[in-house]
C-alpha cells in the first residue's frame, strides 16, 4: 500500500544525489535494516548514541531522520552502495533542536570505513549544500576523542573553530568550507 504522507511537501535539497559509487537518497522503510549494522555495532555508535542500538531504536533513530526532511525541509541521506544496493550508512544536512547549528553527519557501517565512501559523500553534500542552503554555515559536531571523524572533517576541508561541551563531553565544531 502506498502511503501519501509528504504529498505536496516540498523539499529544499534534491531528494537524490548521485557520486561515482553511491546513491544518496531518503529513506524508506526498508532501510532500517541495512542501519542495522551500523547503529547495533557499539563501535560505530561510541561517540554518539555511546551504546549499541536495538532493531526497535535503529528504526525510531530512521524515522528521526526521514521526519527531519519533513520538518526542515532537507535531512540525512541514505548512503546506498551502488554496485550492491546495500544502504552503508548516512549522510547529510542535519539539525536537531538540541544542535548549535545546522552540521553535515555522516555515519557508515564498519565494513565500509577505510574505502573513501564518507568523504565521497560528505563532498557532494557539501557542494549541493553551497547551491541549495547557501544561507547554511554548516558544521560538523564531533565528540573530541573521534580521531576518524576528525580526520574525515579535515579531509574533507573543514576547519575547527571551537571546542564546546555537549551531550555532557567535549565536542569539536568543524566548520565546513562555504566555496
Amino acid at each position: 500500500m502506498e502511503s501519501n504522507a509528504g504529498a505536496g511537501v516540498r523539499y529544499r535539497i534534491p531528494t537524490q544525489l548521485e557520486t561515482e559509487r553511491l546513491l544518496l537518497r531518503p529513506f524508506v522503510d526498508a532501510d532500517w535494516q541495512g542501519l542495522h549494522e551500523h547503529f547495533s555495532d557499539p563501535e560505530c555508535t561510541r561517540y554518539t548514541f555511546r551504546r549499541a542500538l536495538t532493531e526497535a531504536a535503529t528504526w525510531r533513530a530512521m524515522a528521526s531522520m526521514a521526519g527531519h526532511w519533513l520538518l526542515r525541509g532537507y535531512g540525512p541521506y541514505a548512503a546506498v552502495e551502488k554496485s550492491s544496493g546495500a544502504v552503508i550508512g548516512t549522510v547529510g544536512p542535519w539539525y536537531p533542536i538540541e544542535w548549535p547549528e545546522p552540521e553535515i553527519k555522516w555515519s557508515l557501517s564498519r565494513r565500509f570505513w577505510g574505502k573513501g565512501y564518507a568523504s565521497e559523500a560528505a563532498r557532494a553534500v557539501q557542494a549541493m549544500a553551497r547551491e541549495h542552503l547557501p544561507e547554511l554555515a554548516l558544521i560538523s559536531l564531533i565528540d573530541s576523542r573521534n580521531e576518524p571523524s576528525i580526520r574525515l572533517a579535515l579531509a574533507v576541508g573543514a576547519t575547527l573553530e571551537r571546542e564546546m561541551e555537549f551531550a555532557g563531553a567535549p565536542f569539536h565544531v568543524y566548520r565546513h568550507p562555504r566555496a
